[in-house]
């Protein structure tokens, strides 16, 4: 079905394409008042025909930033080349208006102000031209009321950005959606795994650890045999804590305390507890934090959530790089940031993160991460990670700021 839509759309593409340089050909060919002239605008005009013909017909497949520029820029040149080749068409006005709507239908809002300030400068230029140099004699519609028509450009490029506005707001809305939707679906894969793994696997696991530790205490096994059942105790630990992230995600604690937590004593907690994990790699915490604030929470649960963070910051640090925990108050939420200086991540990694089994760790599950994003959400909160490659990663956490009277 993704396939077809993916078909449909591209014939549509095509077919609008086919319109367009239908058109641009007949408005070069048919009843050319400069038929037979073949001056350097014509020339121009012809070779922009075929460039802009065949920029179009490429973009599907080189749909890159600049290639949209080099498209915008060669409209540019063609609507001024026919403004200026046919001066007795004063429609041609009208599509100098419009060049900047062009870059709406790339969804790209660098490019979209770049064509607004552009034209802008084009158009002053011209007026100057029409008001100092040619005075009347070729564009006399416009020189008559050049404050009007001034004006007119004005509203067009108002009722310009306001399109850009809500086609920009819908597809803001649609991307939450999109994302909202693939979290939903995160949650029922890991929903569907957390039964299965429990079922077939729980089992199993707590019969083979309890005759290892009747076997660890058997006195007839050495204490090197002892060790080896100690090492595989806590291999099997490990994998009934896996067992229990995947069913912490797929059936949540719905009776938990929700209380008023203050941040500054749960950071201070939190950090206390971590600065020993730090110190393994001589990376220290340095927590900011100047006034009371206060998230209704459980308590457990948000200090979850903030351990899982921080060590992840810690863990991602160079040794001998400080990670630094920030938390205050801003307007009605109560804002979080855990700073490092790592690696960082790429926009992709960043887009996975919260996914089953995805992890920048050697030994990762990915679900911490996705207990985090589970945790935020129950409290109306938000995790955000802004990374780049090299330059390390802040981590964002936002919940609604709750009143702390009578605490």
């Amino acid at each position: 079905m993704y396939k077809t839509y993916i078909r449909n759309n591209q014939r549509v593409y095509f077919f609008t394409v086919l319109l367009v340089i239908t058109l641009m050909t007949m408005g070069l060919l048919i009843k050319n008042p400069l038929d037979g002239e073949l001056g350097i605008g014509c020339a121009i005009q012809f070779i922009f025909v075929v460039i802009i013909s065949i920029s179009l017909l490429l973009y599907p497949k080189y749909g890159t930033h600049g290639f949209r520029t080099i498209i915008i820029i060669e409209a540019f040149i063609y609507f001024y080349n026919i403004f200026f080749l046919y001066p007795e068409t004063w429609s041609n006005f009208i599509f100098l208006c419009f060049i900047p709507a062009v870059a709406i239908m790339f969804f790209d809002s660098k490019l979209f102000y770049f064509s607004l300030v552009i034209n802008a400068i084009l158009i002053a230029f011209t007026f100057g031209f029409i008001a100092l140099i040619d005075q009347g004699d070729l564009y006399i519609y416009i020189n008559q009321d050049l404050v009007g028509n001034g004006f007119n450009y004005l509203a067009s490029q108002v009722l310009i950005y306001f399109i850009y506005y809500l086609t920009n707001m819908r597809i803001k809305k649609q991307e939450l959606y999109y994302e909202q939707v693939k979290e939903a679906e995160r949650l029922k894969t890991a929903g569907q795994l957390a039964a299965a793994v429990a079922h077939e696997i729980r089992n199993p696991v707590t019969v083979v650890k309890g005759f290892l530790q009747l076997y660890e205490r058997d006195p007839q096994f050495n204490d090197a045999v002892k060790s080896q059942f100690t090492l595989m105790i806590d291999e099997l630990n490990t994998a009934e804590s896996v067992v229990s992230q995947f069913l912490s995600i797929a059936k949540p604690e719905k009776n938990l305390n929700i209380e008023l937590v203050n941040l500054k004593v749960v950071l201070q907690s939190v950090t206390d507890l971590l600065n020993s994990y730090g110190l393994l790699n001589n990376n220290n915490i340095e927590l900011d934090i100047t006034e009371d604030c206060y998230i209704a929470a459980n308590n457990i649960e948000l200090k979850q959530l903030l351990i899982n963070v921080i060590k992840n910051a810690i863990e991602a640090s160079d040794i001998g790089d400080s990670v630094i925990v920030k938390g205050g108050k801003k307007k009605d939420f109560v804002e979080i940031q855990v700073i490092d200086h790592g690696r960082g991540m790429s926009e992709k990694e960043v887009e996975c993160l919260g996914t089953p089994f995805y992890s920048l760790k050697s030994k990762g599950t990915g679900l911490g991460m996705m207990i985090c994003f589970n945790i935020a959400a129950k409290y109306k909160g938000t995790i955000d990670f802004q990374s780049s490659i090299n330059e390390g990663t802040t981590v964002t956490i936002c919940f609604p700021s709750e009143n702390n009277a009578g605490k």
